[in-house]
């Protein structure tokens, strides 16, 4: 009796320490979601309810009977029909274009191949408008084929679909090949070893290992082309709409707030329902499979049949990539007394534009560089903040906070920007004067990329280094300190570098913000492209490669800089 008396008291003197423990846990995990939360109800939940709000009352009365009448008009349910068509189209072509790519990245080793990989990418950092400008200069009227063959693509579904192809090859090549490159290849070497042909080998081995990842890429191609904007805007033309372009007609040209509203809260639930999926297929993926360094799966190409499939991806990646970009640079040289810088000496003007700037168009890119810094720092302190919250597995309250991050890629960033407009105009938060609006509105877009970004590599620090230096007498921000943060640094300046891109190129919001005297890059081409003659188009091309080159440049830095390639931006 005496030896079991301490074995019953031990339980009891540890109870009371148990939640303890648990709640400073949550109160850590709660003071790191405290400035995340706020920063996303004051600059996302607030302006997008407010102009839902303003839309859909009357009088001080919901009047949701103004759905029914916004859906049921034939002309907006086309639109919506298109919406989902396209995005479709949009999906497939991606996937059955690039998943020979995935392939080529994950499996084969030749000369270039971290230059081309970044290559690839270039296309998802660039700006909307500036898609939309190299396949106009490609595709439309005086373009490449209009000149060889006299044909052009402009205003049609194909010049859509195709930029949107563009757009998100890389989001394929890094989702799917990154996993692929991590398969351990002897699984399906030793299914043929059973008596399995090479491709029943791959179909019961790899494919279903690669599904969840496919699903993913799938998923978020077409959430990105059901939200498209600045592509449908230049190249889509009076006849086709999305959703997005809809929802800015309606409340920049027309006016008709209501309409509007409704098609948000459309748009919010469909994007809403497809990242749940998207969070499904992500967890499968991160628990069901046992990965290998990616750097022994890779092999020089072997046999005819390898060969030419490189050279086919290659061939793809030339014309569906390449051919554009140049172009573009083409066409900005391309000046009315022959090639030179006639276009790009314009832009130190402002009397070149027609009247379009009240400043000179070159001053948009050292108005775009100050924004995307400050834009950075925000989403980076907010991302970071997020991630390290993230970082705590928990149930619910988690996985619903990592689904709040994730809403404004797919909300309208045109609801976003006019709702800026019409909720922070009284003091304390009368910042429509200041140039403090445009960052916030892009650091919306950038904090997803960091949490993206640095959550895998948060996750995968050993929790007992954290357990000891608090054993040590660590505050939790000092463990974070010199624990985490040394651990992660170059995560962090890749999440810098890719939340630095999406700011420089955000459109959607910042069109209805940037001032007519501070204008940024994707602005000021769209504006340069929506009005006629041959200088303004030439401007809007110099722009355009401006621009460019600095999303390829910051990239090209990244490519150098980030140590994990296991797939998601």
């Amino acid at each position: 009796m005496v030896l079991a008396r301490p074995e019953v008291d031990t339980p009891e003197r540890h109870v009371p320490k148990r939640p303890k423990r648990l709640s400073r846990q949550t109160a850590v995990r709660l003071g790191l979601m405290a400035l995340p939360v706020a920063f996303f109800a004051l600059f996302f939940a607030y302006p997008v309810s407010a102009i839902v709000a303003r839309g859909l009352k009357d009088g001080g009365q919901w009047q949701f009977a103004r759905v029914g009448e916004v859906l049921g008009d034939e002309r907006i349910g086309h639109v919506l029909w298109f919406t989902a068509w396209q995005a479709l189209a949009s999906t497939a072509l991606t996937l059955a274009l690039a998943l020979p790519g995935a392939y080529v990245f994950a499996r084969f080793d030749f000369p270039g191949k971290q230059l081309l990989r970044a290559v690839v990418t270039v296309p998802f950092v660039l700006p909307t408008v500036v898609v939309g400008s190299a396949f106009l200069a490609l595709l439309g009227r005086g373009g490449l084929l209009d000149e060889l063959w006299g044909i052009r693509l402009d205003t049609t579904v194909w010049a859509i679909l195709l930029a949107h192809v563009f757009f998100n090859y890389a989001v394929v090549v890094r989702t799917v090949g990154g996993l692929w490159a991590q398969l351990d290849p002897r699984q399906e070497e030793a299914a043929r070893v059973l008596g399995a042909g090479r491709f029943a080998a791959w179909r019961r081995v790899t494919l279903p290992a690669l599904a969840p990842a496919v699903a993913a890429a799938a998923l978020m191609v077409f959430l990105f082309t059901f939200t498209s904007f600045g592509v449908v805007q230049i190249l889509g033309g009076p006849r086709y709409a999305t959703l997005e372009v809809e929802i800015y007609q309606q409340t920049a040209r027309l006016l008709d707030l209501p309409t509007a509203a409704v098609l948000t809260l459309v748009q919010f639930v469909a994007v809403a329902v497809l990242l749940g999926v998207h969070a499904w297929t992500v967890r499968r993926r991160e628990s069901a499979l046992k990965l290998v360094d990616a750097a022994h799966t890779s092999r020089r190409p072997q046999g005819p049949a390898q060969w030419a499939l490189l050279a086919s991806v290659l061939a793809v990646v030339a014309l569906l990539i390449l051919v554009p970009l140049v172009v573009l640079v083409l066409r900005s040289f391309d000046g009315p007394d022959g090639y030179g810088l006639a276009f790009y000496r314009a832009l130190a003007s402002a009397d070149a534009g027609g009247g379009t700037f009240v400043v000179a168009p070159l001053e948009a890119i050292g108005n775009s560089l100050a924004y995307a810094l400050a834009a950075t720092g925000i989403a980076l302190v907010v991302g970071g903040l997020a991630a390290a919250a993230l970082t705590r597995r928990a149930g619910r309250l988690v996985r619903g906070f990592d689904a709040l991050l994730m809403l404004p890629l797919g909300t309208s960033a045109v609801t976003v920007g006019f709702g800026f407009l019409i909720t922070l105009d009284e003091p304390p938060l009368d910042l429509r004067s200041s140039w403090i609006l445009v960052p916030l509105a892009q650091a919306l877009v950038g904090v997803p990329f960091v949490v993206r970004i640095m959550l895998p590599v948060l996750r995968a620090v050993d929790a007992r280094l954290r357990e000891a230096a608090a054993v040590l007498g660590a505050s939790p921000l000092r463990a974070w300190r010199e624990v985490d943060l040394p651990l992660v640094g170059r995560a962090l300046a890749v999440a810098a570098g890719f939340a630095f891109a999406v700011s420089l190129g955000e459109f959607g919001a910042t069109v209805f913000i940037a001032r007519p005297d501070n204008p940024t890059l994707p602005v000021a081409v769209a504006r340069l492209l929506g009005r006629p003659g041959e200088l303004n188009y030439g401007q809007a091309m110099a722009l355009s490669t401006i621009l460019m080159l600095v999303c390829a440049a910051a990239l090209l830095v990244l490519e150098r800089v980030r140590t994990d390639r296991s797939g998601e931006f």
